[in-house]
């Protein structure tokens, strides 16, 4: 069957009962969403403080390849397994965006026997919280042009306001736009454009806010843009935009409980991609799940170098959480893929083409291990066209680095499937505390911090910029120097070249813009062409997914 037909036959539990029986959360503090949906209040949540905190397991991945890693589906599925063997535990994963999901993905709520439920529901609408940022973030944009209209009391120069508009689908005719055209009835003539909504500085803000008033408070900190003087900016406070939008996002900022197809609660919060945002679950979903579980086990998006690292730097330096140990997902096929070979012929056996892209694995893996002091388990999510010589060649590999290598089979058989992990999972987190370092100090340079990313998690031999990046740098590192850095950077290679599979070395890195997110608290660092309003691919997903007339929804998967 395919995804969504074993999710459409999934048995699922009222989810207000489902919580009250395995967490003893009281139904008073759920607002449901139909039966399989709900939402955590944030007084639940603030009275959770004072429990101690469970163990955080990552779960991260090597570079994404068109063959697939399974990051999510392993995430459930060792959130299964662990709570199969009788230890308390809730799994913690993003919002899908419309965007993948009508462009290439299609979905992504796990797979196979590994998923969590209602399915068709996380993947489109959920709990509209994609929605009510769009709406924040968009309110903001019109309060810019609405001022400005009326007189621009604030002195707005046009030229440069920041703040771009948002819609969560990929369209690329919207990257760059020209609005007001008209005359003045529509306002003034101005270049604009559109980026996703998971590149939202409001959904990082809303992903690490810790309340209300924080929520607020960074809403307020958002540079829209610099005043006519050129040096002097103007925040989203100084339009009384803070106030709206934080109303906006009353619902948005509460937790949304669901559960896997082997009824194990999950929370699923917060969305921004890790290749041009934090691609991180929201701070508070993590800390929530942390207070109700012995164990939490989340995942960052994309491969190590991105999702991992901003994870870690990001999140993990903000908001004082430290994983207990990290599980790096790859598959057979996708490393072959990184060794060379085409996308029609992974299902055959070559070890040549495996030993070759273990490199890609192996940079990850010493990444992790090295750089940030974490124990990491290579978790192979199992494919039934594997061979027993790559598997043993891949154990060898993965041993010879002083990594255990464990064979997942959980997209088959769920929970049972993973068993053998969430073991050697338990066999670090219980016994050992490990050390945690991050890649750079806070008390390093911008520019410094970048090179520090590039070069000891990339491989790249130098980090580039034109005078112009390198001035914007410069004067940023006068009030900004002190926040971490969000490299936005293809998500298929260590390079800046999508196509340079493996794990390259001594190449270049440029940067080629870089943007202030005061509200969220970093810099991002735009590498090379990459792109934070995506394009659909010539065959786009939305064009498999249809629905009939019982309401029953095909072509997610």
């Amino acid at each position: 069957m395919s995804d969504i037909e074993i999710a459409q036959q999934a048995k699922m539990r009222p989810i207000i009962d489902l919580a009250g029986e395995k967490f003893a959360i009281p139904a008073e503090h759920l607002d449901p969403y139909g039966h399989y949906k709900a939402k955590i209040s944030l007084e639940y949540v603030n009275s959770l403080a004072d429990k101690p905190d469970g163990k955080l397991i990552l779960v991260t991945a090597i570079s994404p390849t068109p063959a697939g890693e399974g990051k999510t589906t392993t995430t459930v599925g060792l959130g299964d397994a662990l709570n199969r063997i009788g230890k308390k535990t809730i799994i913690c994963l993003r919002e899908p965006s419309l965007g993948p999901c009508f462009g290439v993905k299609g979905g992504a709520a796990g797979g196979g026997y590994a998923q969590v439920v209602p399915m068709e529901d996380i993947n489109l609408h959920f709990t509209g919280d994609f929605h009510a940022i769009g709406v924040a973030h968009n309110l903001l944009s019109a309060l810019i042009d609405n001022h400005i209209n009326h007189g621009n009391k604030l002195d707005i120069d046009p030229r440069r306001i920041q703040w771009k508009r948002v819609i969560d689908m990929n369209d690329r005719a919207l990257r760059k736009i020209t609005i007001g055209q008209g005359g003045p009835a529509n306002g003034y003539l101005r270049e604009d454009g559109f980026d996703i909504v998971v590149a939202s500085e409001v959904m990082a803000i809303l992903c690490l806010a810790t309340s209300r008033a924080d929520l607020k408070e960074r809403l307020g900190r958002i540079v829209i843009g610099y005043k006519s003087d050129k040096v002097t900016p103007v925040y989203a406070s100084d339009l009384k935009a803070h106030g709206a939008m934080a109303a906006i996002l009353k619902d948005a900022i509460k937790p949304n409980l669901v559960q896997t197809l082997e009824n194990n609660l999950a929370i699923i919060h917060g969305g921004p991609f890790a290749n041009i945002a934090h691609g991180c679950n929201t701070v508070t979903a993590t800390k929530t799940a942390l207070k109700l579980a012995d164990y939490a086990v989340t995942e960052a998006g994309f491969g190590a170098d991105l999702g991992a690292e901003k994870f870690l730097d990001i999140k993990c330096r903000m908001s004082g959480l430290k994983p207990s140990a990290v599980v790096l997902v790859a598959t057979v096929r996708a490393l072959k893929f990184h060794g060379g070979v085409a996308k029609d012929e992974l299902n055959q056996e070559n070890l040549a083409a495996l030993e070759q892209g273990f490199a890609n694995l192996e940079r990850h893996l010493s990444n992790i291990q090295d750089h940030y002091g974490l124990p990491c388990v290579v978790s192979i999510n199992h494919f039934t066209f594997d061979t027993d010589a790559e598997i043993e060649l891949l154990k060898r590999k993965c041993e010879a680095l002083g990594a255990k290598c464990v064979i997942a089979k959980h997209w088959a058989h769920g929970g049972a499937g993973a068993e053998d992990l969430a073991k050697e999972i338990l066999n670090i987190v219980d016994n050992r505390e490990p050390g945690f370092n991050y890649v750079y100090d806070d008390e390093l340079p911008l520019w410094n911090k970048i090179e520090a990313i590039a070069t000891k998690l990339y491989g790249a031999g130098k980090v580039s910029a034109s005078p112009k990046v390198m001035g914007e740098i410069k004067a940023l590192q006068a009030n900004y120097g002190h926040f971490p850095i969000c490299m936005a950077k293809t998500q298929m290679s260590f390079s800046t070249n999508a196509n340079a599979k493996g794990a390259p070395s001594g190449h270049t890195v440029e940067i080629s813009e870089v943007r202030l997110a005061n509200g969220a608290g970093f810099i991002v660092a735009i590498a090379g062409d990459m792109m934070t309003m995506p394009g659909l691919p010539k065959t786009p997903a939305a064009e498999r997914i249809d629905i009939d007339d019982n309401g029953v929804i095909s072509g997610l998967f």
